[in-house]
């Protein structure tokens, strides 16, 4: 397979001007590793579920929003040097997403646009320590495109010679500093097929569940996250309906499920292996979201905003343990947090 990768200028711009808009979603680091076809298959969420998962509140929480739209942020990503990126904007009309990237610091002034040339929305979902990031952008029909950067350009990636959705979704997550993006691409049956792609080689490897069909209507899966030892986090759909999170790497691939939850998301993973996402107790209006960190042999800790104790998520984590991801506060603004340890 290859890259159907589009190479165009890069234009950051600082964003200095400070302005009030009203809150878009546009959706929702080790070389490519084929998945063994003996890997094993283990479970973690029931091993917990005898203990109590540990309510961590050994964080210091910040809130960060861009004052361009203090209505919708989420913080998606954090490197070791502190460098975040996220997004303002819900999605709704006439307030598109809008991708930036945030220094230490963190002032209004430490905000730095990143949008994919001519996009209608870009959100930057994730970033390593070598200067690349990664995201995906929209077109005026709806349609989603994955991109990372290097140096001054965007590179546009998408899953080449598949079935895919009506419009198109296809999404980088993330990316580790070999050069080994994660992300995942719909297809036409409306199921998501999660995969590395490396920006060196430029070549495509599927993430798949040991065992599980491969066709149309196979599990559908997001890798979200992928450390430098070539971890890969994310979430599929089993066959009954729920959603669990899992950890693969070349050998393993195991399963973990937030005890008692009806949905548990992995959407970070550090080098050393600490595992960060969110979980959902509850259906309808009655559910509620919560942050977790997760590692194995250590279980997990439920870790939440105080500001959003019931809308909590954690979608980023790097070598430090400190924590980005997104809250939804009074008046119903999603706000973005750092949290430290």
């Amino acid at each position: 397979m290859t890259s159907t990768d589009i190479e165009v200028s890069m234009a950051r711009v600082r964003s200095r001007k400070i302005s009030r808009r009203a809150g878009l979603r546009v959706g929702g680091g080790a070389a490519a590793v084929a998945l063994a076809a003996t890997a094993a298959l283990t479970m973690a969420g029931s091993a917990g579920a005898s203990v109590s998962p540990a309510v961590d509140h050994g964080y210091t929480f910040r809130t960060l929003d861009n004052h361009r739209d203090v209505t919708f942020n989420q913080l998606l990503g954090i490197n070791r040097a502190g460098l975040i990126a996220g997004y303002f904007g819900s999605g709704a009309t006439g307030h598109p997403n809008k991708g930036y990237l945030l220094q230490p610091g963190y002032s209004q002034r430490d905000y730095t646009n990143e949008n994919f040339p001519h996009s209608v929305q870009t959100q930057v979902t994730g970033l390593n320590d070598v200067g690349n990031t990664v995201g995906f952008w929209a077109n005026a029909a709806g349609a989603n495109f994955g991109f990372y950067t290097a140096g001054t350009h965007f590179h546009e990636v998408n899953f080449p010679h598949v079935p895919n959705s009506k419009p198109q979704m296809d999404q980088l997550l993330g990316i580790n500093d070999h050069g080994v993006a994660v992300g995942f691409y719909q297809n036409s049956a409306g199921n998501n097929r999660g995969y590395e792609y490396n920006i060196h080689t430029r070549k495509f490897t599927r993430v798949l569940i040991p065992g599980a069909s491969e066709g149309l209507d196979g599990p559908s899966l997001t890798a979200a996250a992928i450390n430098n030892n070539g971890e890969v986090a994310g979430f599929y759909v089993a066959s009954n309906g729920e959603t669990f999170a899992f950890v693969k790497t070349a050998h393993t691939f195991t399963t973990i499920m937030f005890p008692h939850s009806s949905m548990t998301q992995a959407l970070g993973i550090s080098d050393s292996g600490l595992v960060v996402g969110d979980y959902t107790v509850g259906t309808g209006n009655s559910a509620r979201m919560h942050g977790f960190t997760w590692q194995a042999g250590h279980g997990f800790r439920e870790v939440n905003d105080p500001l959003g104790v019931n809308t909590t998520t954690i979608n980023g984590v790097n070598d430090h343990g400190d924590l980005v991801g997104f809250y939804v506060g009074r008046g119903g603004n999603t706000n973005g947090f750092l949290a430290r340890p």
